[in-house]
């Protein structure tokens, strides 16, 4: 954004620390998603922020995987999320795992069973619970509680050793079992899971909790500014009595608003369920509010860097309108996406008087927003065109600037032509449309003397060429699918996707590459999608050129 805006609430609270010294100034936070899922829109917001702090106080950023639950975590998902991250135009200091600190987090469990701070428990899972109280009932103890050092540091080595089966023992904190926040209650540190791991194999058979693991992976890399979402408010006590009694780098978490954005869900789990219920083509699926899957659309990363910028840091949750997602691309586009005409819905327009098998080459600019179009192409014209169907009446009512019997209209980049008659088929249908043109009316040349209020596209049917076009919508019908009665899923908009199978298209299109998003004129902008052939062009569209929710 060109304006200037006042600091949110973490860049005062890292400015106030840059200015007190603290950490000899320095600035390193970390990106840490966890690798059983693609990322999306909000994780976007989160990425832009750590990273954005790092670029704006001379800081560095990590990006750290969480993998600390193998039965859900793939290297396709880690692969991706780097994918993303760079994508979104960003360079991490190191790449690393909390795997790569399982060694250390062992030993970090040792020193607190030492210290009588944690036991190894046998209840259950369902035990457990019950264990914990409610919110307004304190926990209470078990036999298991009060075991000795000694016997706990066997067990916990047994543990490693897998020695018991999945959900036979757990190591747990030894916390306050009557404090008012639910998370230090002998939260759980680790559990049995006979499971292998993407990176480390089948060395480990019990793995960290997150609230374990999080904090003191923060403190190993001696992170300045570890910041989450606001669900994690309450596990903050939890990750400062780690750090404290460990004595270790004290890291400090700050949380923010999540992203939450109308006409979609941000769930992973939800948004699994799409994929894996067939509802969408996929993580990518241009749809989804994934990054992967907004990309494919056409989104580009100034664009949703610019969306980031604009909704701010905030500490209390809040619904975002993805018409401002939409704004922000169409901004972006409007300045780089090149000009092309498609017709999508076509029918004929002959122009009696145009000579014969005559064909000549008119120009158009690449993009009138630009001083100087930046270049543009070659687009050929015949006396026989193929227009939209929509640009045409056969009596039209006043105030409509398209062509009708007896009106006339600029063919872009061409000549002015006026409706003259139709060949209808059996069923009424216009099959073709008549015009005589004025030679004297063409673009850049035009000594016609005559003024029309209406321009439209077309392509010469000699000369176009075809493609396969994906009008895609909004997933959801309604603006919260997550807060309505019933399954989400009941709300996915049966027109998030139309497929046009058989649109023309103006020969330099043949030219364009997955990518580079180009405006087809008055129709949106659109992308080459990646299922795309030389002997199938397949176009997305990305967004239309005006917000049509709005009258919805």
């Amino acid at each position: 954004m060109s304006e200037e805006r006042s600091l949110n609430f973490i860049e005062e609270i890292v400015e106030e620390d840059i200015a007190a010294g603290k950490h000899g100034g320095r600035v390193l936070t970390r990106f840490p998603p966890e690798p059983n899922g693609y990322l999306h829109i909000g994780h976007a917001k989160s990425i832009c922020l750590n990273f954005g702090l790092a670029q704006k106080y001379n800081g560095q950023t990590n990006l750290r995987f969480d993998d600390t639950n193998p039965v859900k975590e793939d290297v396709e998902y880690v692969d991706s999320i780097k994918e993303d991250v760079k994508w979104l135009g960003f360079e991490w200091a190191n790449e690393l795992y909390a795997s790569d600190y399982f060694d250390k987090l062992y030993e970090f469990a040792v020193t607190l069973i030492k210290k009588g701070l944690a036991y190894v428990d046998d209840s259950t899972a369902e035990e457990i619970a019950a264990q914990k109280g409610t919110p307004t009932e304190p926990g209470k103890g078990n036999e298991y509680r009060n075991r000795s050092v000694e016997e706990n540091l066997a067990l916990f080595a047994d543990m490693k050793a897998g020695k018991f089966p999945d959900g036979a023992k757990v190591l747990r904190a030894k916390g306050d079992l009557a404090s008012p926040n639910m998370h230090l209650r002998d939260p759980l540190m680790y559990r049995i899971k006979h499971a292998h791991h993407h990176r480390t194999g089948d060395k480990w058979c019990i793995y960290p909790m997150y609230d374990f693991a999080h904090g003191q992976s923060d403190a190993i890399e001696e992170i300045t500014h570890s910041i989450c979402t606001l669900e994690f408010v309450p596990h903050r006590p939890l990750y400062e009595w780690f750090i404290e009694q460990l004595e270790l780098f004290p890291s400090k978490q700050y949380e923010f608003a999540r992203l939450n954005l109308n006409y979609t869900v941000m769930s992973k789990r939800k948004l699994l369920q799409l994929v894996t219920d067939g509802f969408v083509d996929g993580w990518d699926d241009p749809r989804m509010p994934t990054i992967s899957g907004l990309r494919r659309r056409g989104y580009t990363p100034a664009s949703i860097r610019e969306f980031c910028e604009r909704i701010g840091v905030a500490k209390r949750e809040n619904m975002i309108d993805v018409g401002l997602l939409e704004f922000c691309i169409r901004e972006d586009l409007n300045k780089t996406a090149w000009r092309r005409m498609a017709v999508l819905d076509p029918v004929k327009l002959i122009i009696d008087n145009y000579p014969e098998g005559q064909t000549e080459t008119l120009h158009g600019e690449n993009n009138p927003e630009v001083e100087g179009g930046e270049g543009g192409r070659d687009i050929p014209f015949s006396g026989e065109l193929w227009i939209e169907r929509e640009d045409f009446m056969e009596n039209p009512p006043k105030k409509y600037f398209r062509l009708g019997i007896g009106t006339m209209v600029r063919l872009k980049h061409a000549y002015i032509v006026k409706g003259e008659s139709v060949v209808k088929d059996a069923d009424g249908n216009i099959t073709e449309i008549h015009c005589t043109y004025i030679p004297e009316s063409k673009s850049g040349n035009d000594t016609s003397g005559i003024n029309v209020k209406g321009t439209i596209h077309w392509i010469s049917t000699e000369h176009a060429k075809e493609a396969e076009v994906r009008m895609y919508d909004r997933l959801f019908q309604v603006e919260d699918p997550s807060n309505e009665d019933g399954d989400f899923k009941d709300y996915i908009n049966p027109n998030s996707l139309q497929v046009i199978e058989k649109a023309f298209i103006e020969p330099d299109l043949l030219n364009a590459v997955e990518g580079k998003p180009v405006q087809f004129i008055r129709k949106g902008y659109f992308t080459v999608d990646k299922t795309s052939t030389p002997e199938k062009l397949v176009f997305n569209r990305t967004v239309t050129l005006k917000d049509g929710w709005v009258k919805k």
